[in-house]
């Protein structure tokens, strides 16, 4: 048992957690799963997460125990799956006799909330995005999206023991509704793996020349993060004379028509698709003058604080959680081309060495130990984590 635990003899917990929306290529999801899994275990906590995917398998990995589950695809998201089959879920839960439960998904998986009270187990839900931001983003309007996360709302509140927030934004629609179990922990970054050394001119050279701004998004490809606003910024950038390029790091659904509206307007755009090499990622966010974060329903924000990390700016939505998150280090935008573009153009008025040390600087205020021992508070198990959770 580490010696780090705050009461020396407090037992080792089994902490199962579920998630859906999990694919292959997923971004800050499966980031924040596999970090707070290390770290529950480096707390000397067994960590079990069961996710959905093609077919069964049982694997310990750095983050603990992963159980896949078979799970179908949902059309139109490219590629996320759903634990469908409820009473195989109840079954596993029953066999695995969690001491605490942990639910990364407020729609499909509401129904372990109650699950967990049958069997008496403190179970917390993590909302990881505004259900009335989601909703807006696929065109319901404010109000109705708004009486529709409202309800849902109070369904999860009263489902589960806690309501866990990464953000203030995110806490903001459980206030809303008179939410008194909802608590907040931030999520974090990795401070040693993602810094700006790893900038590659190289790696920069191959995108753009000297004279070009270099501009990246690392996103999703789907309706709710709204990445066609970073071609929309990069149009009006290229309008007013700026040379840039855009590097999109990130697959999903809308892949194929953002390709088609950036070869018919003659767009310098560059699609990776997902980048799975971490390594390159980070050099490649490293390398970058500025990196568009333009998702309006984001409660964090995961690939814009690595960015940080990596000693770039980042433009954000003004109407996500992120103008909380990166602070004065960055800039924040409406949610349109031109206002992007602005805030690109404002970032690249500050001197390099400014801008960068300043992201840096923001960047290093949200670390994994940090996260992880409020995410442990969440669930009433006060930890101290060992140091070597970065």
């Amino acid at each position: 048992m580490s010696a780090s635990r705050m009461d020396a003899g407090a037992p080792s917990l089994r902490i199962v957690r579920l998630a859906n929306f999990v694919a292959p290529a997923s971004g800050g999801l499966r980031t924040a799963l596999r970090e707070l899994g290390k770290g529950y275990r480096a707390a000397g906590h067994e960590s079990v997460l069961v996710v959905p995917g093609e077919r069964v398998s049982d694997v310990q990995t750095e983050q603990g125990r992963v159980i896949t589950l078979p799970g179908p695809l949902l059309p139109g998201t490219g590629g996320y799956r759903v634990l469908a089959d409820k009473r195989r879920v109840a079954r596993l839960l029953e066999e695995l006799a969690p001491d605490r439960l942990e639910v990364s998904d407020r729609t499909t998986l509401r129904w372990t909330g109650r699950w967990a009270r049958r069997a008496r187990v403190p179970a917390v839900m993590v909302s990881h995005e505004t259900a009335d931001g989601v909703l807006r983003t696929w065109g319901v309007p404010e109000g109705a999206a708004r009486r529709a996360a409202d309800a849902l709302n109070v369904r999860t509140a009263h489902t589960y023991a806690r309501v866990v927030c990464t953000t203030e934004f995110a806490e903001r629609e459980f206030v809303r509704i008179g939410a008194r179990n909802v608590v907040r922990a931030p999520l974090g970054v990795d401070l040693v793996e993602r810094h700006p050394a790893l900038a590659d001119p190289g790696l920069r050279a191959r995108y753009a020349r000297e004279d070009e701004t270099l501009l990246v998004t690392c996103t999703r490809l789907s309706v709710e993060k709204r990445p066609g606003t970073a071609l929309d910024a990069l149009e009006a950038l290229v309008r007013r004379g700026r040379r840039a390029v855009l590097v999109v790091a990130g697959d999903g659904p809308l892949r194929a028509r953002l390709e088609h509206r950036a070869r018919e307007r003659g767009l310098p755009v560059v699609f990776l698709g997902h980048v799975s090499d971490r390594g390159l990622l980070g050099a490649l966010q490293a390398s970058a003058d500025v990196c568009l974060a333009p998702g309006p329903a984001e409660t964090f924000g995961l690939a814009a604080l690595e960015a940080m990390a990596c000693g770039t700016p980042v433009v954000a939505s003004a109407s996500s959680a992120l103008p909380e998150v990166i602070g004065s280090a960055g800039a924040v935008a409406a949610d349109h081309g031109g206002a992007f573009a602005d805030a690109v153009e404002m970032l690249l008025e500050r001197p390099p060495g400014d801008r960068r040390s300043a992201a840096r600087a923001r960047a290093e205020c949200f670390g994994w130990r940090a996260a992880v021992e409020a995410f442990l508070a969440a669930h009433d198990v006060p930890v101290s984590v060992p140091e070597g959770v970065r």
